[in-house]
């Protein structure tokens, strides 16, 4: 039987898009030459990207979520996917045994010299630190200080052509008394040590206000600070250029909100493609969402980056919706970052991060039955609620509309009461569906804990008991990220909990789903959950 020529292209077509790897929920690749925006519709915050060869890599703020500092690799900056992590276990590493909401990563920035990729990341209450990797899927060396302080952030490198080499940075007010200002310092050969106190080469506090993130260039014989200035949620895009590192430097807008809808394009990096074509990737603060990934197109225009498209003119470009893709030699496969995990493998999927430094005993896979097992852990002695809890596995929202479904094995220490695992949503508010251990058996649980950040005490409601060990768990994540939990006996039919939770965002970053174990008492022995699959879905 012969298949017509638009029989088999949509064959294959199908055949693409049903890649067990792309995302159900959000792709960012139309298929027709065009990509909408965002091209990563999670929260990645604080872009930045290299080209090396045919090759990009993103790196992102990760704050006190492990393995942080992840890795993003794509051919054509539309199609992504996550290939590694750049930090698997945050200094100073007691410090961060704990959990350190909005601490830890900040803005890093990520490069290519002598053939090794460089991260500069800040720790705003530590200093600015370096790792560095042959290859960028791993392993990175263990983080170096490049120098101490508090409210030093967001740094960036610039290896000039003779031979000098430079670090721009920021400042936190919250730790350094002072914000809105850009400073360069001059750093050893091996860029690896600070040698001096720097010069301030730029103060926003007038037109700029909360300036930072910069990203140093230098083209042309000028050298450039990308530098978002107004705030994360409603700010533009500065560029700085001079002939002399230390400027004076001039001034320009060269992307803002304008007519779009997307607030706050800023904060992100330039590439070129091997065909000499510019874009822009910025972060758009979606509040709950987190702060998600657009690429923009970039032209050159009296040495002056335009970023995005300027229909009026003015010299100030605007997000796109909707634009062709990069031209690249070779077609690439539609790709998306990691969601849904079978747990069928020896790792863990690398979306997922502990809200800590972990302990080897929190997790093991067995790749036999295809299960994750989460051993229950005691919650520290000082948590009033999960804010302080290390020991749950999270990951980003994929996008703003999305399900996901669990199923559930729960085998508690008989000796123990009161052991809890199940699916969480997770922010400065939380919500979650549970199986909680009693005397007399399980029970099916709903919990809410209303700004859980200030330490507030969880409300929790018994749905059922439980006669039987596995159970199927759900959310549903609709517009405005309301979350409706529900739970299946079979896998088949669900029923829905008796309240909508409204997701919030973390400290600095978007709300989060995932799994968790945990158990209130001291004990030689732990019980158990054993996850089948966490599968994101329609």
């Amino acid at each position: 039987m012969k298949l017509s020529i638009l029989t088999l292209f949509t064959l294959l077509s199908v055949s693409a898009f049903a890649q067990k790897d792309i995302s159900k929920v959000w792709v960012s690749d139309l298929g027709n030459g065009k990509y909408k925006n965002p091209v990563i519709d999670a929260d990645y915050s604080d872009p930045d990207v290299v080209r090396v060869g045919d090759d990009f890599y993103l790196t992102a703020s990760s704050f006190d979520a492990i393995p942080g500092l992840p890795i993003l690799h794509s051919k054509d900056l539309v199609n992504w996917t996550i290939i590694g992590h750049a930090l698997k276990r945050q200094p100073p590493f007691d410090h961060f045994s704990k959990t350190q909401h909005g601490n830890g990563v900040w803005a890093p920035a990520i490069r290519f010299h002598n053939g090794e990729f460089y991260i500069y990341y800040p720790d705003p209450d530590f200093g600015i630190y370096l790792t560095k990797a042959k290859n960028p899927a791993g392993p990175w060396s263990e983080p170096i200080l490049v120098e101490g302080g508090k409210g030093l952030i967001d740094p960036c490198p610039l290896w000039d052509e003779d031979g000098k080499v430079y670090l721009a940075h920021a400042y936190a007010g919250s730790r350094a008394g002072i914000k809105s200002i850009i400073v360069v310092k001059k750093m050893n050969a091996a860029g690896d040590k600070v040698l001096d106190e720097g010069k301030l080469v730029y103060d926003g506090h007038e037109l700029d206000p909360t300036i930072e993130g910069p990203k140093f260039y230098k083209r042309n014989g000028y050298y450039y600070i990308f530098a978002p200035g107004g705030g994360v949620s409603t700010g533009w895009q500065t560029i700085l250029r001079s002939k002399n590192v230390y400027g004076p430097y001039e001034r320009k807008v060269a992307m803002d909100q304008g007519k779009s809808p997307i607030n706050g394009p800023h904060q992100g990096a330039w590439v070129n493609t091997p065909s000499g074509e510019d874009w822009f990737l910025h972060f758009q603060d979606k509040n709950a969402y987190g702060r998600v990934v657009h690429l923009q197109p970039m032209k050159w225009v009296n040495n002056w980056p335009v970023i995005g498209t300027d229909s009026d003119g003015d010299g100030i470009g605007e997000p796109v919706l909707v634009y062709k893709k990069p031209a690249i030699a070779k077609p690439v496969a539609i790709a998306t970052p990691a969601e849904s995990d079978e747990f069928n493998g020896t790792n863990l999927g690398l979306q997922w991060q502990w809200q800590a430094n972990p302990s080897a005993t929190w997790s093991f896979l067995n790749p036999t039955k295809g299960m994750l097992r989460l051993y229950s852990a005691k919650m520290p002695d000082s948590a009033k609620n999960y804010w302080d809890v290390p020991n749950i596995l999270l990951q980003k929202f994929p996008t703003e509309k999305f399900t996901t479904v669990t199923k559930l094995t729960f085998t508690p220490n008989t000796k123990l009461e009161n052991e809890k695992a199940g699916l969480i949503v997770a922010g400065l508010s939380y919500a979650n569906i549970a199986v909680k251990s009693k005397k007399d058996g399980n029970y099916l649980v709903y919990t809410t804990c209303k700004t859980a950040d200030k330490g507030k005490a969880e409300k929790e409601e018994v749905i059922v008991k439980l006669t039987t060990s596995t159970i199927y768990l759900a959310v549903t994540v609709s517009d405005g990220a309301k979350c409706q939990f529900s739970y299946s006996l079979t896998g088949d039919k669900y029923t829905n909990v008796n309240d909508v939770f409204q997701a919030e965002p973390g400290k600095w970053i978007g709300a989060k789903v995932g799994l968790f174990c945990v158990r209130e008492q001291q004990t030689n022995d732990a019980g158990y959950a054993d996850f089948d699959f966490f599968r994101i879905e329609k």
